[in-house]
């Protein structure tokens, strides 16, 4: 019975739902499968209002120290999300050039692990965040170009064919 009801329930929106007030087994349980189907996921989802990259305005960068066991001077800045309005502090990735007050940059999710409260982390070599030069590997996260002088990745089978 209770598995009948529950996938009837399942494909109604969540204002259709009235349970009785009757405190019996069966609507305990139910309640308890409603409550976790409506959940949100995290507080990423949350910020980001469910895209993978949100739009952002620098207000300020700060500088924050780690958690306990390390030990660092970490650049965080402090951005308000373009379409909610909403303020968040995203990490700044890789090592100078940090972005200026009012500059346009891009959050994705990502927290920084011993950043009390930093869930989000810029995108660098877009909008009015440069990207780090002299990079050779990672160059995708830190928003570097491709090297003049460097060859694609040629097989190892067709090394020897000089091309």
């Amino acid at each position: 019975m209770i598995v009948f009801v529950y996938l009837l329930l399942r494909r109604l929106p969540k204002k259709f739902i009235r349970l009785p007030q009757l405190k019996t087994h069966n609507n305990f349980y139910l309640r308890q499968i409603l409550k976790k189907r409506f959940r949100c996921r995290s507080r990423v989802f949350n910020r980001l209002y469910g895209a993978p990259q949100r739009k952002a305005v620098v207000l300020r960068v700060v500088l924050m120290t780690p958690k306990k066991p390390n030990s660092a001077i970490r650049h965080v800045a402090r951005v308000s999300i373009y379409k909610t309005g909403r303020r968040a502090l995203c990490r700044i990735p890789g090592i100078g050039s940090s972005p200026t007050k009012f500059n346009r940059v891009l959050c994705r999710g990502g927290r920084a692990n011993d950043l009390p409260t930093v869930r989000l982390t810029l995108v660098r070599g877009v909008y009015d965040f440069s990207g780090l030069y002299n990079k050779k590997r990672r160059r995708s996260i830190y928003g570097a170009p491709r090297p003049e002088n460097t060859v694609t990745h040629r097989r190892r089978r067709y090394r020897h064919l000089s091309i």
